[in-house]
């Protein structure tokens, strides 16, 4: 008996997972890294600030999206408790808003023995009374005395929020496009590629310090790297899109015939910044405004990535 093949686009997973994806991979991959840095490379006040406060803003920003668009807004009791693990340890999101909750708590407290040093918070009336309260000047010691062991907690919790952000998507079978064990690690790659570019943002336009060159050209160094591991990813996607089920197959009809994804992410947010990287990696520059263009590129095109994964997810099935 001849079976057909029907499929339709999924309109649950939209935009708004898409901004939660980016914004908690970006977030966290941004804490992993500038934790890293002010802990084996230079003691960094200021890139520690800016880091961690983008970082957690950026996660409370993209979980307070989930929990909005949660079908039951009741069910965050469920998955902010971390004993869902014993009931139900396949629950991604859960895991997922363990590791957010613990990443955004060890970056707070990462961040606050150098808040609390910081003339600016000293300005703030009700901020400087509680820098000064007691209790808050033992935490900074504490903190102080085990910096590295409170830097890798956040940076474990970092990176598991990265990775979780693929094996959300990867857990969902019905959609071939999804149910990839490719997908954890381009969200993970891409996650720390915007992260080096955020962070090179900052660099060359708030922080500004000339003391930081060797920072900021061993994260367009590591950038190069994992724009080119992206593309890599991509390319074996194209193929195993090409050869794979009827779910897999239009989701490659729907990426790769999308001007928007070929031109707009491919094309501009990937392929244009490893040219101006590369070009400043073999020559130098002579003025910064090609290395901010290719950090906002890489930002934009981070979140291209996961937007275009969530407009090319299909449902196939017998009818």
């Amino acid at each position: 008996m001849d079976v057909t093949m029907t499929y339709s686009t999924q309109d649950l997973w939209t935009w708004w997972l898409a901004v939660y994806l980016y914004t908690g991979g970006l977030g966290a991959a941004t804490l992993a890294v500038t934790f890293l840095t002010d802990m084996y490379l230079k003691p960094h006040r200021n890139l520690v600030l800016w880091g961690a406060g983008a970082g957690v803003v950026l996660l409370a920003l993209g979980s307070a999206m989930l929990f909005w668009h949660l079908l039951h807004h009741v069910a965050a009791i469920y998955i902010l408790n971390p004993l869902v693990f014993a009931l139900q340890p396949n629950a991604w999101i859960a895991w997922g808003t363990q590791f957010i909750i613990w990443m955004m708590v060890w970056g707070v407290l990462y961040a606050l023995p150098y808040a609390r040093v910081t003339p600016l918070f000293k300005k703030i009336p009700g901020v400087s009374k509680v820098l000064e309260w007691d209790p808050v000047i033992k935490l900074c010691d504490l903190v102080t005395r085990y910096r590295k062991f409170v830097g890798w907690m956040a940076v474990i919790n970092g990176v598991g929020v990265a990775v979780y952000t693929g094996l959300l998507l990867q857990s969902f079978p019905a959609v071939a496009l999804w149910a990839n064990p490719g997908v954890p690690l381009l969200f993970t790659v891409s996650a720390f590629s915007t992260a080096m570019a955020f962070l090179l943002l900052i660099m060359y336009t708030v922080i500004k310090d000339a003391a930081d060159e060797k920072i900021r050209v061993l994260y367009e160094r590591i950038d190069l790297v994992l724009i080119s591991t992206e593309l890599v990813i991509l390319f074996s996607f194209f193929f195993y899109l090409q050869r794979g089920s009827e779910s897999a197959m239009r989701s490659w009809e729907l990426l790769f015939t999308d001007l928007g994804w070929l031109i707009g992410f491919i094309g501009f947010g990937l392929i244009v910044p490893f040219l101006l990287e590369l070009k400043g990696l073999v020559k130098g520059w002579t003025s910064h405004v090609p290395i901010i263009t290719a950090s906002v590129l890489v930002l934009m095109g981070g979140y291209l990535l996961r937007h275009y994964f969530m407009y090319a997810g299909v449902y196939a099935y017998p009818w």
